[in-house]
């Protein structure tokens, strides 16, 4: 296990460079990002084993997510507090190269389209996702999720005594303008991405097509959905994640949207209500998930982040073949390896594509990067 240090600053987001197997780029906050400036750093992994600063820039405000160029071996977009997005390059001191404006509210995150290699996406707090070109100042098309005629229910608390808890709240609708959390390209489609937002709703969309939305569930029962991922090795395969602490695994080909309801779906039923049902269901985590991640040598390992101060490694045992043939949802089998080493919330992971399969990067509000071995006990 490696480490290193954000001093000052408390991590959001950690990625392996796409084109250097020891290069790492980590987006952080002051005041674990509620107010203050933030800092992006590059490190490099030693061949003795350490991990050195290579470069760091200050920005105004805090950073939420930044992603690697897959143009340019040496660039980084990262999305900021401010509304903003900035293009660095690691070459360049001090200040970026090229600046972005197009987000009313704070941008969550940002990730490059990894077929294409021309464009990149954001979503924001403003309840839209932007789709940019590195060498245009304004988005190339802004996706707006139409406002839902559903409402999403959790059933209310039984007894009137008990401590009130998130799962405990009524009725919430979902307005226009939800707050997205993350937006996601496919890497089997370049046209093709997923979101996922504070009311609980996956959305598909396609961005060749007038209608770009091409579907929408409900896929946490209400509670918020804070991160999703396209498998890397099935294309129609997703998993997402939320407040709900469980980490749901989707076949896009199987689910009904909510604009197109089964006849017998009125407003009040289970499929408005509770969303469809997943393909597998891994429960582990104590409080809400916030990253997780395919791994891009597997087509069943998943890495996730939480706020329970752990990162653990998953076996998603769904058989794509005969996917209901198998166990399931053997709760308590799929968790194949935890890391305890924050003692902060857990935030931002990632694979590495290089060496020897199995290899990760995390960071948290710790203000700590770790580099472990998803195979190795910790």
């Amino acid at each position: 296990m490696l480490s290193f240090r954000t001093t000052g600053y408390n991590g959001y987001a950690c990625k392996y460079s796409p084109f250097y197997d020891n290069k790492i780029a980590v987006a952080t906050s002051a005041n674990y990002g509620l107010v203050g400036n933030g800092k992006l750093f590059i490190l490099s992994i030693n061949e003795d084993g350490s991990i050195s600063e290579d470069a760091a820039f200050d920005t105004q405000d805090g950073l939420f997510d930044l992603s690697w160029s897959e143009a340019h071996e040496n660039q980084i977009v990262t999305s900021s507090g401010d509304g903003t997005i900035s293009l660095f390059d690691t070459t360049l001191p001090k200040f970026p190269i090229k600046k972005y404006a197009g987000h009313t509210r704070e941008v969550f995150s940002v990730h490059w389209n990894l077929v294409d290699k021309s464009t990149f996406c954001t979503s924001s707090w403003d309840g839209t996702i932007g789709i940019w070109s590195p060498n245009r100042d304004d988005p190339l098309m802004r996706l707006i999720p139409p406002p839902s005629k559903t409402e999403t229910r959790v059933e209310p608390v039984q007894n009137p005594n008990s401590v009130p808890l998130s799962s405990n709240k009524p009725i919430v609708p979902n307005p226009q303008n939800d707050c997205i959390y993350q937006a996601v390209f496919s890497p089997h489609d370049p046209s093709l991405l997923i979101s996922c937002n504070r009311a609980s709703h996956i959305q598909a969309w396609d961005i060749r097509s007038p209608q770009p939305l091409q579907l929408d569930f409900i896929a946490h029962g209400g509670l918020e959905a804070l991160t999703c991922d396209f498998n890397k090795y099935r294309s129609s395969v997703i998993a997402s994640a939320g407040v709900d602490k469980s980490i749901k695994i989707w076949d896009l080909r199987m689910i009904q949207s909510l604009s197109q309801p089964p006849p017998s779906a009125a407003l009040g039923s289970p499929h408005h209500n509770v969303g469809p049902t997943p393909l597998n269901k891994l429960i582990g985590h104590d409080f809400a998930v916030r990253k997780i991640s395919w791994s891009p040598h597997s087509g069943d390992m998943l890495l996730s982040a939480s706020y329970d101060m752990t990162s653990r490694v998953w076996h998603d045992q769904t058989d794509h073949k005969a996917r209901f043939l198998n166990n399931r949802f053997a709760h308590g089998q799929a968790c194949k390896n935890i890391f305890h080493g924050h003692k902060e919330f857990v935030i931002g992971c990632d694979w590495s594509l290089w060496g020897d399969p199995g290899w990760v990067v995390t960071t948290g509000w710790d203000e700590m990067v770790y580099v472990w071995d998803s195979k190795r006990k910790y």
